[in-house]
Order: structure tokens, then sequence, then C-alpha cells
């Protein structure tokens, strides 16, 4: 064996060691924070609050024993999710020997495992790093029992297996984000951020494929596939959301209307309220636009920018959304997670506002439900905090997303890094220049658009 065969081998055998020793720690918090977690929906540790369990127990049971017989939920509101979702109601199944909610509750904690599994496996390769796995570790966790209480798990683990595809598999990623779309709607905005040319194209058609032969099966195969648009739209302002603050303040001043349960959620009803529903819409179809309008400028593609921009894009659509229940924060940990694996991610401010405001969600529901429902001034000030800290993230990442892939004044992001001198270029714009150079022992892909 040649000397140079012999150090390359003692490098890599170096470099397995180090990665086995920087997984060890986070899967040891990992297992004594679920082992908590686990506890607590089985009720061995009982938090105060509403009883998050419920919707696993008695929802998720009883849309099981309705698709067992053959057909969606077609006469309860409260079924509004595409046609996959019924797989994920149906999963516990598999585990005929455990009872419908704890085959739940396993299922989730095996997803879990998956997703750290994956996040473990991607920190160790060149040009990645283990900030993402202490994201998912640590971050998730601050959601208490109502990780593991909602099939939201399931989804943002199919959700971060295509992102972490995305790089060499177009095609694979492209099926994932499908078939994550059919469970839950919202892994559709993976693509955001695909580069454009020969990856985009296979990503999407991978992606149209999928998902028009899932429909078609569903579709014929089961009645009442799409009853969920219907429901959706019925839907009102959510006490939780970003427009539900303003009737929050409004009931400080005298606002006639009231807090109902309908459609499966805590809404408010009264005067105004189709207005403000309407402008939550809006503000919707504004961020599609400005989303649309990244896509047509942006240029500059570091490594993590389909993450960055994945991420950026469900975190707009959440904050603008008339709705903003708690699960909702399980996506973003997760497509956080991701995004800082990469060494190049421009994420890691807006991420960290996102684990922020996880951990205000456990205060606000279960903890503090009731006093967000009264509308007093505890749950005014939890509401404030966590919707502040969504919309604080969610322009720190449309303005780094921008900054870091749109040049500016016919100037690439590489050559404004290089003008401003040494110790100037910022980590993403030092990926692209690297990447451009072919520099593959930095661990970056090719830049170059037809890059699988």
């Amino acid at each position: 064996m040649s000397e140079h065969t012999t150090a390359q081998a003692v490098t890599t055998d170096g470099a397995v060691r180090r990665a086995v020793r920087g997984t060890a720690l986070p899967v040891v918090v990992w297992a004594a924070t679920r082992a908590l977690l686990m506890l607590c929906v089985f009720k061995v540790l009982v938090v105060p609050g509403a009883d998050v369990t419920v919707d696993v127990s008695g929802i998720y049971h009883g849309w099981y024993e309705v698709l067992r017989t053959g057909t969606f939920p077609l006469s309860d509101v409260t079924w509004q999710y595409p046609p996959g979702a019924a797989l994920a109601v149906l999963s516990p199944a598999l585990l005929p020997f455990l009872g419908y909610a704890p085959a739940f509750f396993v299922l989730t904690l095996i997803a879990d495992a998956v997703v750290l599994g994956l996040l473990v496996y991607t920190a160790g390769r060149p040009g990645r790093r283990p900030a993402g796995v202490w994201v998912w570790v640590g971050g998730l966790p601050l959601l208490g029992p109502t990780a593991y209480s909602r099939y939201d798990l399931m989804v943002t683990a199919v959700a971060v297996a295509a992102l972490l595809a995305g790089a060499r598999r177009p095609r694979t990623m492209g099926a994932l984000a499908a078939f994550g779309a059919l469970l839950k709607v919202w892994p559709a905005l993976l693509l955001a951020g695909v580069r454009r040319g020969r990856t985009a194209r296979r990503s999407w058609s991978a992606f149209a494929a999928t998902a028009a032969g899932l429909l078609l099966l569903a579709g014929t195969a089961v009645p009442g596939a799409f009853a969920f648009l219907t429901f959706q739209r019925e839907r009102g302002t959510e006490v939780e959301s970003l427009g539900g603050l303003v009737f929050q303040v409004a009931r400080q001043f005298g606002w006639q209307g009231q807090v109902l349960l309908t459609y499966g959620s805590v809404e408010f009803v009264g005067p105004y309220v189709h207005a403000v529903s309407a402008v939550a819409l809006g503000l919707t179809a504004a961020a599609f636009g400005w989303l649309l309008l990244w896509r047509l400028r942006a240029r500059e593609y570091a490594p993590a920018t389909p993450c960055d921009a994945a991420f950026t894009a469900v975190l707009l659509f959440t904050t603008t959304s008339r709705v903003i229940s708690p699960q909702y924060l399980v996506w973003l940990v997760g497509l956080g997670a991701v995004c800082l694996v990469f060494r190049t991610s421009a994420m890691a401010v807006p991420v960290l506002l996102v684990v922020g405001a996880t951990a205000v969600t456990f205060l606000e529901f279960p903890l503090g439900f009731d006093h967000v429902v009264a509308g007093d001034a505890v749950g005014l000030v939890l509401m404030f905090v966590r919707n502040g800290l969504l919309v604080v993230a969610s322009l720190a990442a449309a303005r780094a997303l921008w900054r870091h892939t749109v040049p500016r004044h016919g100037r690439t992001a590489a050559e404004d890094g290089a003008a401003a001198g040494p110790g100037g270029t910022t980590q993403p714009e030092a990926a692209s220049a690297a990447g451009a150079a072919g520099d593959t022992d930095a661990g970056h892909e090719p830049l170059s658009p037809a890059a699988p």
C-alpha cells in the first residue's frame, strides 16, 4: 500500500471517528427529550392545560373507523385534509398489537427518529455541520406533547427527506414533495427554490406526475377524496392567527363578537371577520407574488439555497394564514433544521426566531389556551409575542434569501463580496465562488444549472 493511500485511509478513519463522536451527544439528548414526550402523551406525566392527545384518541380514531369502510368522512367538517392524509390516519393499523392512540404515538416517534437519522447522516458529509441536528433535537420538544399528538411530524419527515434528496436526486425530491402535498398540501412549496434548468424540469415533472397519479387513484378508488376543499374554503379567522390579533385587541374596546369552535378550530365569529380573513388571503397572495419575483430575479445559488427558499416559502404562508395551529411549528422546525445542516445557509437568525416562537407556542397551547380564548392580558401578550416572532422571522428570512441570491445593480453576490475586501465575503457568497471554481474539497456541489 502506498504512503498516499495509507494517509488517505487514516484521514478517512479520523473523519469517521469525529463524525461518530459529534453525533453521540445529540442522539443521547434526543433519546432523553423524546422519552419525556412519550411520558407526556401516555399521561405518565400530566401537562397542565388542554389535553392535546384527545385529537388522536377521539377525532383521528373516529376518522380511522370511517376510512376503514372505504370512504372519506364526508359528513365531518373537521376533515380538511387532502386524500393522502388517510394514510397517516390509517397508519396505526401497522401496529395491530397496540391500541389506536399508543400505535399512533409510536409511529410519530419513529418518524421523529427518521428525521434525526437523515439530519445526522447529512451533517457528517463535507460542507455540512451539526447545527441543524441540534435545531431538531432541541427545537421540537419545546412544542410539548402536541408534537406527537398530530400527524404533522409524519409529513415533516417526508419533507425533510425530499429536501435532502434534492441536491443529487431531483426526481426523488419531486416525487416525495408530491406525496407530502397529498398528506398536507404545504410540501408543494418545497420546490420553490429548485435551481432553474434541468434540475427544475426533473423535479417539477416528477412532482406533477406523482401528484396526478395519486390524485387519480384517490379520486376513483375512494368516494369523497376532494370534500376537504369545501371545508377548507369555509374556515374563518382562528384565535391564534395573525389576523386573530386584530380581534384580540378589538375585544378590549368592546368588539361585539364571539369565539366559537367551528370547523375543528377555535375561531372568531362576528363583525368584520370576513374582511380580516380576506386581508389574510391577500397577504398570502402577496407572499406568493414575492416568491415568484424572487425566483425570476435569483441568480446566485449556494448549496443551501433550495432549502432556504423552501423554509422561507413555508414560513411566509404559515404566518399569513387564517389559521396558525400549534402543530404548524413542527414544519418550520424541521425545515429550519435542514437549512442549518448546510454551512452556506443564510437562515440562522430566522430559524432561531422560529425556535423561540415554538417555545412560546407551548406556553400558549396547551398551558395558556384558556387565556387566549378569554382574550385577557396574558393571552394577548402570548399571542403578540408568538406571532411577532413569526412576523420578524418571515421578514428576516425573505430579506436574507433575497440578499444572498439576487444580484445587486448588475453585480453578482460574489463580486460584491470580493469588493468588500478581506473578510468581507459572506458564507453563501464564498460558497458560490468556490463552487463556480470547482472547489469540491470544500464540500460544495457544482453550481452549474445542469448539476444533478
